[in-house]
């Protein structure tokens, strides 16, 4: 066995690279051999590749550009001595990049106040200790948050604050960073079998709560609903908590219940011709989980609309308040998910991994406890 062969395959891709930085005397900004090219030129997949440009991006002897490919770095930045611009090391012995005060936030969208909230808390904590942010939205496409993960580190971020798009396929961008020790921590959801910083609050007992609270009215028919196109982690563990919370009332668990996968209608109008609907205005169901605060306000709208009363003819209680970022002025029943003490929870989080107080390896997980509210939306089943 060549000594060659006991090199990791990430680190001869990194050698590589440096040699042909200095044998041909390339100059800042001159192009490196593309992903594809090293793929080829040594057999290896496409994350081995990321991982290693990674790795030299946080030594700053390359720059990555998405869509544009990877250059040399100044390389007035890789002779100077360790500075408080230059390369760290934390307590874990893990790269830290330069100092520049910005922390990256990816996030599928901000158009509900789930998001809105926990944004809010990020900021006022990142403010707090002198760091600023700068918001990406990936409209819940992988390759956007694929894009956005790299233009992020591109422009000097510190660290990503990461509300993850769930495909059964992995970002890879993610599973390098973990690899490259590069500070990030998920929020909402997280990566099944792979171990990251992650906070989220508990959502198998958010379900748990509002089953009992419901089951305690005297709803036995109770729906769940997701508009999710996919199942997704944070789905999937919500239905398992609404599973066993039923089953440990003695109910049959009755699948056509289990409402997701489908798509909320445009209007009110086309609403009449949506299956949950004709679901609601049959009265399959005496009340509904919905597993966003959005949806929650969808089903709310199609009852009335059926010309049910709420919560009279039906109950609803949602994940997340909808109606109002004022506590007092809602009228939902909700699972308070504590989404700003979730972000002011995640900012600090990463601020430790950065500073080296928290290691990049011993990944933490918290789960917040979520708490039931009960407002308007929900009350005693009349159909007994």
């Amino acid at each position: 066995m060549s000594t060659n062969d006991r090199v990791p395959l990430y680190q001869q891709i990194q050698d590589y690279i440096r040699d042909i930085i200095a044998v041909e005397e390339m100059e800042t900004g001159d192009r490196i051999p593309t992903e594809k090219e090293l793929m080829e030129r040594f057999q290896v997949s496409k994350i081995t590749v990321a991982n290693a440009l990674t790795g030299l991006a946080n030594e700053q002897i390359i720059t990555r550009v998405p869509g544009k490919g990877s250059f040399v770095a100044d390389k007035g930045l890789k002779l100077r001595a360790p500075s408080s611009s230059a390369p760290s090391q934390g307590k874990d012995g893990g790269e830290r990049t330069a100092h520049t005060g910005m922390i990256g936030l990816v996030m599928p969208s901000i158009d509900d106040y789930f998001a809105i909230r926990l944004v809010e808390g990020i900021r006022c904590t990142l403010d707090e200790e002198g760091y600023r942010s700068l918001i990406m939205l990936t409209g819940s496409k992988l390759e956007k948050e694929k894009e956005a993960i790299k233009e992020l580190k591109a422009l000097g971020a510190e660290g990503l604050l990461i509300f993850p798009v769930d495909e059964e396929k992995y970002n890879e961008e993610i599973l390098s960073m973990k690899l490259g020790d590069f500070p990030f921590v998920l929020m909402d959801r997280h990566l099944p079998g792979v171990e990251t910083h992650f906070i989220a609050s508990d959502g198998r007992q958010g379900v748990r709560l509002a089953v009992e609270h419901l089951w305690e009215l005297g709803h036995r028919e109770i729906a769940i609903c997701s508009d999710s196109p996919l199942l997704t982690v944070t789905v999937q563990e919500r239905i398992e908590g609404y599973i066993a919370a039923l089953k440990d009332k003695g109910a049959l668990i009755n699948p056509a219940h289990m409402i997701t996968g489908f798509e909320r209608a445009e209007s009110l109008k086309e609403a009449e011709g949506h299956p949950l609907f004709r679901y609601i205005r049959n009265r399959m169901a005496t009340a509904y989980i919905s597993l966003n605060g959005r949806l929650g306000v969808h089903i709310y709208q199609m009852a009335r609309q059926a010309g049910l009363d709420v919560p009279g003819d039906v109950s609803i209680v949602s994940f997340d308040d909808p109606t109002s970022i004022v506590e007092e002025f809602s009228i939902f029943t909700h699972i308070n998910q504590f989404e700003r003490e979730m972000g002011v929870k995640a900012a600090r989080k990463l601020l430790e991994v950065i500073r080296g107080e928290r290691s990049t390896k011993d990944f933490d997980k918290t789960l917040i406890e979520p708490q039931l509210v009960i407002r308007q939306t929900s009350g005693p089943n009349r159909q007994r």
